[in-house]
């Protein structure tokens, strides 16, 4: 990506914290976004981290520098606040492969199973579902739960792995992140080869072969808090490119790798600060969830938030 000149990017991010003050914005922003954002966000972190600020945040507008999904569920735990989401099109493949039919479908074929929802799924299919989970806490929710047959949606990678921490039947819907299946075992091996001092960290999205390489398997910022404890100085990551910057500012004397330079979400990158900006002047792309719907996928968060 092209550097932008630093005079016009502390121009850019003032205009966001200047807009910010005029709306009683609070700027929240996931790790994968682009550093520029990250720097102007009020709140950095994985789904699960921003799920907790959301719960708790009063702010008249919330502009949530994500995917839509995200700022649906700040919608969902926001009902009085303005959710904007920081680009129009910026989706999720991973949430789009499930729909209200298929889940239908799933749960006729599976009835005694309980439907556990990754965080990465539309509201209307958190709605339909039990319980919530992320990458940082899948294997907490699944304990959690009375039923010992679990229909895990929509992740098979994150449920494969979760399926190794417990002794719950786990049935896993065939969906995943077009970002972490590009990263293959070979891609692994060649980085050790060029970096055979550095500790692997890999996101449980990933392949179960690339996870038998990894030292962990870890959401964003379990990597962030991890790396930081580790006694070892160079690290080669598994995950979107994004957490590369949060990684660095938090452990200046440690260096850190990307695994596969194709480790890139395109959705996450759509957001750049002349956007955010944008979205707030115009407030525009609102992100609603019919009351109904809401109410439902509220259940299904706060049973997450409630495992922690």
């Amino acid at each position: 990506m092209a550097t932008r000149p630093e005079s016009n990017l502390e121009e850019l991010q003032h205009k966001v914290r200047e807009l910010k003050e005029k709306l009683n914005a609070v700027v929240v922003a996931h790790n994968y976004q682009r550093p520029e954002v990250q720097d102007v966000a009020d709140f950095v972190g994985d789904s699960l981290e921003l799920a907790r600020r959301c719960a708790d945040m009063e702010a008249e507008t919330v502009v949530f520098c994500g995917v839509r999904f995200m700022a649906e569920t700040a919608a969902i735990l926001n009902p009085s606040s303005t959710v904007l989401l920081s680009h129009p099109t910026a989706g999720c493949p991973l949430a789009d492969m499930i729909s209200i039919t298929d889940l239908a479908e799933w749960k006729a074929k599976y009835p005694e199973a309980t439907v556990v929802a990754y965080i990465n799924t539309t509201a209307a299919i958190k709605a339909d579902s039990h319980i919530c989970c992320t990458s940082a806490n899948g294997v907490r929710v699944v304990e959690s739960v009375p039923a010992g047959e679990i229909l895990f949606i929509p992740d098979q990678h994150l449920g494969h792995y979760v399926s190794t921490k417990t002794k719950k039947r786990m049935i896993l819907y065939p969906g995943f992140c077009v970002t972490h299946t590009r990263l293959n075992e070979e891609q692994v091996k060649l980085a050790k080869q060029h970096h055979p001092e550095a500790e692997v960290l890999v996101h449980p999205e990933c392949r179960a072969e690339v996870i038998a390489l990894a030292d962990a398997a870890l959401s964003t910022s379990q990597m962030i808090r991890h790396a930081k404890e580790s006694s070892a100085k160079s690290f080669l990551i598994g995950t979107e490119e994004g957490i590369l910057h949060p990684l660095r500012k938090a452990n200046p004397g440690k260096t850190f790798h990307l695994i596969a330079n194709s480790l890139i979400c395109p959705d996450m990158k759509k957001t750049g600060l002349e956007t955010v900006i944008k979205t707030m002047e115009l407030k525009q792309t609102t992100v609603t969830v019919p009351e109904e719907i809401r109410a439902k996928a509220r259940q299904a968060i706060d049973r997450m938030l409630a495992t922690a």
